[in-house]
């Protein structure tokens, strides 16, 4: 009997940078004899040189228009295109860190361990700030947890048989962690997560600080749908800012590495949880504009729409500083 088919899925937006790199990576993967492994890129408008280097590759490309595009919909565009037995997400600015990556990130799936499943994630020297490394040594330590019992579940790196997606599919209004809401769905079920820490990428994200403030707020946002219990308010965002510097204070002077680094840590330790202390508080239904503006940070955007978020983001502000 032929091993289970693979299809590795891809969402991208100008991401010339790395995703030639991450490519690559996934070409020279040693895999079970018999298996098919096929990579196809859900593309959501790139002006660079993102789908050539695709093209390049022999990876099919599936188009979604940005104004259609959340991550839950860009993803099911992908799976739905996708012909494989097991479904794998890579981020298009990660690269697997060796050729085992993908059949050890799949084995709890063809083993029958586990239904989802995600691997580690790695910062790359000289470009992930100092306090990224540690969120990523927190989340993604070096123990194998088979079947995982708390829900957590990032689509950076990560792999889902294709059935389980066809029950379940990802929520295409989600403003972030479309992971999360299958995985809580899937564990509400009896179904099993995984964690495999022998299959690492390098998570490479190059963001401003303000960037990292938005991400956080997008993710919040979804975050306390899934978890309706858990505030987080004001003293807790002292609370988690003053711990986490003081926890990456503490790392810096262990790595001999304090005054390089002490002002980029409280800048993103600040950013971090201020970013969430706006998802968890935001009262407000997102603008197409203000919904764009955090799907694309990165992007131009009309003046126009440009306009209206900051007058939401005004109205925020002063929401905040009212309730506070």
């Amino acid at each position: 009997m032929a091993p289970a088919s693979v299809s590795i899925v891809y969402r991208s937006l100008n991401e010339e940078k790395w995703i030639g790199d991450s490519l690559a990576a996934c070409r020279r993967q040693r895999i079970e004899d018999g298996r098919s492994v096929e990579i196809v890129l859900v593309d959501s408008g790139s002006t660079d040189r993102t789908r050539e280097i695709a093209e390049r590759e022999g990876v099919r490309i599936v188009h979604i228009k940005k104004s259609d595009f959340t991550f839950g919909r860009s993803l099911n565009y992908g799976c739905e295109a996708a012909t494989g037995d097991i479904l794998v997400f890579i981020s298009a600015h990660c690269i697997p860190a060796h050729d085992q990556w993908l059949e050890n990130l799949i084995r709890p799936l063809a083993r029958g361990e586990a239904e989802y499943c995600y691997g580690r994630q790695i910062g790359r020297d000289g470009v992930t700030r100092f306090s990224e490394h540690q969120v990523f040594d927190h989340y993604y330590g070096e123990v194998d947890k088979t079947p995982q019992k708390e829900l957590f579940i990032n689509n950076a790196n990560a792999a889902i048989l294709r059935r389980v997606w066809s029950k379940h599919r990802f929520d295409e209004a989600a403003t972030g962690l479309e992971d999360m809401i299958l995985g809580k769905a899937l564990q509400r079920e009896g179904g099993r997560i995984a964690y495999v820490s022998s299959a690492p990428v390098i998570h490479i994200h190059e963001e401003s600080l303000n960037q990292t403030k938005r991400r956080y707020y997008r993710e919040a946002l979804t975050l306390r749908e899934i978890f309706p219990e858990v505030h987080f308010h004001f003293g807790d965002f002292v609370r988690c800012v003053a711990a986490g510097v003081l926890h990456d204070f503490s790392e810096a002077l262990t790595q001999k590495s304090f005054l390089d680094e002490a002002g980029g840590i409280v800048a993103y330790r600040f950013m971090q949880y201020w970013g969430a202390l706006r998802g968890h508080n935001e009262h407000r239904v997102l603008s197409r504009a203000q919904k764009e503006s955090y799907y694309y940070p990165r992007s131009r955007r009309k003046r126009a729409d440009g306009r209206e978020a900051e007058r939401g983001a005004n109205v925020s502000e002063r929401a905040i500083r009212a309730e506070h």
